[in-house]
């Protein structure tokens, strides 16, 4: 109903525009007819009114459904996107196409050849899309503009508006419509080329990328892996690292407190180092001492096994070692004798030796095992004080030197602590 209706209003328009064009022109030719026999001045005035109609009707554009059946194909397959000319059948029905894509172009094709809603719709959509283009070809005057500009077009590859504003221009005419068909033809079969080969390409290309996305998946999860086991790798050497920074702190607070003790303990004890010297050397001479005496020991095993021959004279061995040693007469009577050191073997034989000659005998082994304040009551006491170096400390030693001048008292060094050194000390001592 409405496109009846809308072709009987297009119908009376036009046909009320061609019977006014007419009257027009049938009251020109009646008013030749009226006027005086062989006027001169009727055929110039037809003339020129026909000149200056001709102009004002090739100025305007030609509609889709004007143009030849020929090209109305090729412009809906170029000039519309296939869902853009499905909406627009789909808005002119009243509902949802259920044809296939062939069957939606054939059916708009066919719809072009006549005026209508959907031909109406066309012609709306093309003048809409190609609006700039249209105004860029208006200014074309002939045929040879028009064709020029089609060329640049086909040269440039964007055909869709230049087609379509080429054909719908007034100074197309068949020759230039026929060459625009063609040349549109041999676009389409080189652009299917192209998408031919293009379509070839990029399934090369999607198959190539499915490629490399598979191997980039597989180098994600590698380095995924690789990153969580640096992570554990990083982890536990920041543990192990704290753990030997803690050991480290804690050996040298150790160190620390050792230091600290063993400063302590070499300022508690005076002379530490000359007391370790003196206990090697007095390990040494108790080595010795005990090579003597197995000596000693093996002499007298050799002497009892000698057959006794004759009754034999008391040998000098028999003599007291006292007695042996010293050959003059001491004078230490009445005198107190204090013997720092020596051997704890000897002790006897020196107290025998000095009470022989009437003095008194004191005995103190230098700080090995009697008490070290007990030596200084001792140097108090004694009037002549013999220190054995050898066999004493050196707090003890320096402590007997440092009283003996101090107190101005005798005191005689002895550096062996045999029977017979004392006994020339003694005698030094008493000259």
């Amino acid at each position: 109903m409405c496109d009846k209706h809308d072709n009987k209003h297009d119908d009376k328009h036009d046909n009320k525009h061609d019977n006014k064009h007419d009257g027009r022109h049938a009251h020109q030719h009646d008013g030749k007819r009226a006027g005086p026999a062989g006027a001169p001045r009727a055929a110039p005035l037809v003339h020129n009114v026909a000149s200056a109609l001709e102009p004002a009707l090739a100025s305007r554009r030609r509609r889709l459904w004007e143009l030849g059946h020929a090209c109305h194909c090729p412009l809906v397959g170029v000039g519309l996107p296939l869902g853009v000319l499905r909406k627009l059948v789909d808005k002119v029905s009243g509902g949802k196409v259920l044809a296939d894509d062939y069957e939606v172009h054939v059916g708009a094709v066919t719809e072009c050849g006549s005026r209508n809603r959907l031909s109406e719709a066309l012609q709306k959509e093309l003048e809409r899309r190609y609006a700039a283009v249209l105004l860029r070809y208006r200014g074309a005057r002939d045929s040879a503009q028009l064709a020029a500009l089609w060329r640049a077009a086909v040269e440039a590859g964007d055909v869709a508006g230049a087609f379509w504003a080429g054909l719908s221009h007034p100074r197309c005419g068949a020759e230039l419509e026929e060459q625009m068909c063609r040349d549109l033809h041999m676009v389409q079969h080189q652009a299917g080329a192209c998408v031919r080969a293009d379509l070839g390409k990029f399934q090369a290309t999607l198959a190539e990328n499915r490629e490399l996305q598979h191997q980039l998946d597989k180098a994600r999860l590698r380095a995924a892996a690789l990153l969580a086991e640096k992570t554990a790798q990083a982890g536990l050497h920041a543990t192990q690292q704290m753990q030997l920074r803690a050991h480290l702190v804690g050996r040298d607070s150790m160190i620390d407190s050792l230091r600290a003790e063993l400063a302590e303990l070499r300022g508690a004890i005076p002379g530490l180092e000359s007391r370790a010297r003196l206990a090697e050397r007095l390990q040494q001479m108790e080595q010795r001492e005990r090579a003597l005496r197995e000596q000693i020991t093996e002499l007298r095993l050799a002497a009892r096994a000698e057959p006794a021959a004759r009754p034999a004279a008391p040998a000098p061995a028999a003599v007291a070692p006292a007695e042996q040693v010293v050959r003059m007469p001491l004078r230490l009577r009445d005198q107190s004798v204090l013997c720092v050191g020596g051997r704890s073997g000897n002790v006897a034989t020196y107290r025998e030796l000095i009470e022989r000659g009437g003095a008194q005998f004191a005995h103190h082994d230098g700080g090995l095992e009697d008490n070290a304040n007990q030596l200084d009551a001792s140097l108090a006491a004694a009037d002549l004080v013999i220190c054995q170096t050898g066999c004493i400390s050196h707090s003890a030693y320096w402590r007997v030197k440092d009283h003996c001048k101090r107190n101005g008292k005798r005191c005689v060094f002895i550096d062996n602590p045999s029977i017979s050194s004392l006994a020339r000390g003694l005698e030094t001592a008493t000259e």
